[in-house]
């Protein structure tokens, strides 16, 4: 078994992992080690090959695999090391890492770690669709991925279930290559996929958008023939007798992302019920001292370039942790303020924050609106309003506040009104 002693240990190649790597290296860190469990670096941008990604970045619309390479360019001039086909199994709470590679089997111990694993899709499971089980039915990137990858057409008719921004991708992606989109259908009364999406990617391509509408059954013997798709109520239950037949030789599943935290989990950090991913404070590091999150592994973005801003910052505290600790003076993590999501916010990160430094709160609304509040308060008492003259459920909102208006202690409060 072999056993080694890092500095800054990064998990996962894809965008997140990558600026969390460059930015640990130009924080001083002489020793960065970047683990990524597939055989090529760039993670889920390798399949995005659409534009539209680095438009606050770079200044200009890149494709996926564009946008990645700029960061595995800038990695590649740095002395960083990095391990393709090498599964991370485990990470224990003093760091150690178990790892699997094409070399075999062997443990790192790590001064600083930075989680960046990204995300998964929901599948047909996590929505218990009732019905036949035949073949055709995918998840959105998985069906991106047969296309722009092995160069595979999952099939010639599609449904799409779930409006979320691969599934409207899909739809038009599916129709440049000849097939038709019968339609997308979405259980919430709006859509949940960025507005541009819907402009470029259905109303461009005369594709039909069905809110308030799900998949209630799956037909067909070996391959997929139809699904019945049923009108909705409030409480998002199937209304009886509005169900219609729809054909159909493929079903694609766009109805929301996972951040990938099994290692996390067998770690003991503590994770937010409502994004999925780690509890951290202004720094990204979790409630583990020395660990630190970032990206989609975090919480789910919808635009790369905060995927590259926030793993950026997550990457020069660890370094600055690993610099400390390596010269046996390991940091205090001083006393918290607690941070939570109150009336028409869904979610806040960070969920601490120190105090006394500045921070960036990322947020999302519940429904979307025009000319709304975000308002933020300690113990009851508003410190900050902004307002912003459209808010959407689909668009990250990120909130700049000055570490002078955050007191010691007491509790905050994000609302939008």
């Amino acid at each position: 078994m072999k056993r080694e002693i890092r500095g800054v240990v990064v998990i996962g190649g894809g965008p997140a992992g990558l600026a969390a790597a460059l930015s640990a290296v130009e924080a001083g860190c002489r020793d960065v080690l970047l683990l990524e469990r597939d055989i090529r670096l760039g993670g889920i941008l390798n399949q995005c090959i659409h534009d539209g990604f680095g438009l606050h970045a770079f200044g200009e619309a890149l494709s996926g695999p564009e946008y990645a390479a700029r960061y595995i360019d800038r990695v590649r001039t740095h002395d960083i090391e990095v391990r393709t086909g090498s599964m991370v199994l485990s990470l224990s709470r003093d760091r150690v890492l178990e790892v699997s590679s094409r070399n075999g089997y062997g443990t790192i111990r790590a001064d600083a770690v930075v989680l960046a694993m990204g995300c998964r899709e929901r599948t047909r499971e996590a929505l218990s669709i009732p019905g036949a089980r035949p073949s055709g039915i995918y998840t959105a990137g998985a069906a991106q991925n047969l296309m722009n990858l092995e160069n595979i057409l999952p099939g010639r008719r599609a449904v799409i279930l779930g409006s979320g921004d691969i599934g409207l991708i899909m739809a038009r992606r599916m129709v440049l290559e000849g097939a038709s989109v019968e339609g997308v259908y979405e259980v919430l009364p709006y859509a949940s996929g960025l507005p541009r999406n819907l402009r470029q990617c259905l109303d461009d391509y005369g594709i039909p958008l069905h809110l308030s509408t799900t998949v209630t059954e799956v037909r067909g013997a070996g391959r997929l023939e139809g699904v019945t798709v049923s009108r909705v109520d409030e409480s998002r239950s199937p209304i009886p007798g509005t169900e219609r037949e729809v054909p159909c030789d493929v079903l694609l599943l766009s109805v929301g992302l996972i951040p990938e935290n099994e290692l996390s989990r067998g770690c003991g950090i503590s994770l937010d019920s409502r994004t999925g991913g780690a509890v951290v404070d202004e720094t990204f590091m979790t409630d583990v001292p020395g660990v630190f999150a970032c990206g989609n592994a975090l919480h789910v973005h919808d635009l790369v370039d905060w995927v590259s801003v926030e793993a950026a910052e997550a990457g020069r505290e660890a370094a600055n942790w690993a610099a400390a600790f390596r010269s046996g003076r390991e940091p205090e993590v001083p006393t918290s303020l607690p941070v939570k999501a109150g009336e028409g916010v869904r979610y806040v990160l960070p969920g601490r924050l120190r105090g006394g430094r500045d921070a960036v709160l990322s947020l999302r609304v519940l429904v979307p609106g025009r000319n709304r509040d975000v308002v933020l308060r300690v113990e009851g008492r508003e410190v900050l309003r902004r307002t912003f003259p459209r808010v959407h459920p689909a668009e990250m909102l990120r909130l700049a506040v000055p570490g002078s208006d955050l007191p010691p202690g007491g509790v905050v409060e994000v609302v939008s009104s």
